[in-house]
């Protein structure tokens, strides 16, 4: 059985940086996606990263791209985000997720949320003064 979970968030102000993890058990990191997205309340997710493990290759939504960081340590099967030069519009529910083994690289190049049958139960970013 494939579980993640999330930790790392809290209350930050603006400008200020935060690092995310999400430790994966019951998984192997062969072929697969593993990524970020988050919630606002009263938003859709929305995706903000993700990581194909293999090489590693990393992709990002605009919104995030030059701030954002994901990473992964395939010793301790645990993938990163870290956050830089947060904004108020960073205020979210953040979550981890990860795709089947032998998932299609172009899929997780599109942070397709389709992608993903696991999720972790999230943790919360808030960026404010």
């Amino acid at each position: 059985q494939v579980q993640l979970v999330e930790s790392g968030g809290g209350s930050v102000q603006p400008g200020g940086s935060l690092r995310l993890s999400c430790g994966v058990s019951g998984y192997v990191f062969n072929s697969t996606c593993v990524g970020w997205f988050r919630q606002a309340p009263g938003k859709e997710r929305k995706e903000v990263a993700t990581i194909y493990t293999d090489f590693p290759h990393t992709y990002y939504a605009g919104s995030v791209k030059d701030r954002f960081t994901i990473s992964q340590d395939k010793a301790k099967n645990t993938v990163y985000l870290q956050m830089n030069s947060l904004k108020a519009e960073d205020t979210a529910m953040y979550y981890c997720a990860a795709s089947t083994t032998g998932a299609k690289e172009w899929r997780c190049a599109n942070l397709e949320v389709t992608l993903f049958p696991y999720w972790g139960q999230g943790t919360q970013v808030t960026v404010s003064t």
